[in-house]
């Protein structure tokens, strides 16, 4: 496993110039380097790899809702139930 502190260097050939030049652009709009962007951009597709990951390996636990799912429809049959816990911080 790497250290925390080594850096690794990645190199991408063949990058056609109009995406090159439209990552630049985003990244100059965001105030950062193309470094920056590239590395936060490339951070985050393995972040969601592990959570797919994650998420298979959870398959089994899923269970299917039944009904209105919504927000507002699952926080009124919490309250019918009396859990108040989105009022006033104490569940019932």
């Amino acid at each position: 496993m790497q250290d925390a502190c080594t850096s690794v260097a990645l190199q991408i050939r063949d990058v056609p110039d109009d995406i090159r030049d439209t990552l630049a652009a985003r990244a100059a709009a965001e105030g950062r380097s193309l470094q920056s962007l590239l590395l936060s951009l490339v951070t985050s597709e393995a972040r969601a790899h592990a959570n797919a990951g994650m998420f298979d390996a959870t398959a089994g636990l899923r269970v299917r809702l039944e009904g209105d799912t919504s927000p507002a429809s699952v926080i009124r049959a919490g309250r019918e139930r009396g859990f108040t816990a989105d009022r006033d911080g104490t569940p019932a």
